[in-house]
């Protein structure tokens, strides 16, 4: 049974078909919010009737490429006003800056175009009728305080969120709106494994290599996973943190400490 409680809350999940998105909006449904998850693939639909059906109340799905404008708007401009927005939909990938060819700017491109833009179009049609008291948490990263080799579009596009954070603090402040961001460490997803994967194919070492350096660098033990990440979304987003704006919260066994 969740500490938090969300009943009567409206709150939207992006990126929520799978990982950290997911668990999250399983969190918030089970906290007894009126949830809707938005993801840009099909996967979205199966997401929300698990969902649904572990909850026992109806979850909507959204399907919705949110570097789009045009479809942001289209899926998102008719919705009843939003409580809780979590940001949390990103595409992480290796953009080499010695790589040849156009395909990974491309894909360095494609990360900025969701992890920015997309973040910036979401946030600007769902604010405009939050009301007061309303939340937005971003998922950042602590990648977003630091930096990785090889990562330079993910890792600007995290510094960019929490650039966006902190100016949403300072101008939703004075309508009531907390904004704050989690940053997760490593988290056992989909996508961190694929990083780590290419971070060992192009070290000549192997995937657990690379996960057990990770861990090595933690104060506490262990590859984090995506259900224990979610409380700090939930906080973030309940009454309990109603004096708490433009914040970055680390979620990282404390892998960087500040």
């Amino acid at each position: 049974m969740s500490r938090f409680d969300f009943t009567g809350k409206r709150v939207l999940v992006t990126g929520a078909s799978r990982g950290i998105g997911y668990a999250v909006a399983q969190a918030f449904a089970e906290a007894g919010a009126e949830l809707l998850v938005l993801a840009d693939t099909a996967e979205i639909h199966a997401a929300a009737a698990a969902l649904t059906k572990r909850c026992g109340r109806t979850v909507t799905a959204l399907e919705c490429d949110i570097s789009d404008r045009a479809q942001v708007a289209q899926t998102l401009g008719s919705l009843q006003p939003l409580d809780v927005l979590v940001n949390n939909a990103g595409l992480e990938r290796i953009t080499p800056i010695m790589e040849p060819g156009d395909a990974v700017e491309e894909t360095f491109r494609r990360i900025i175009d969701i992890n920015v833009l997309g973040t910036y179009y979401v946030t600007r049609e769902v604010v405009a009728s939050m009301p007061p008291g309303g939340r937005i948490v971003i998922t950042a990263s602590v990648w977003g305080k630091s930096a990785e080799a090889e990562f330079s579009a993910y890792c600007s596009s995290k510094h960019a969120n929490l650039g966006f954070m902190r100016t949403l603090a300072r101008e939703l402040g004075p309508r009531g709106i907390g904004v704050n961001a989690v940053c997760p460490g490593w988290v056992r997803t989909e996508a961190s494994l694929l990083s780590a994967q290419n971070m060992a194919e192009r070290g000549g070492g192997g995937r657990d290599d690379v996960l057990g350096a990770v861990v090595a660098t933690q104060a506490m033990p262990g590859l984090l996973e995506p259900d224990d990440v979610v409380d700090a979304y939930l906080f973030l987003a309940s009454d309990a943190a109603r004096n708490i704006t433009g914040q970055a919260l680390n979620v990282d066994r404390g892998e960087l400490t500040c």
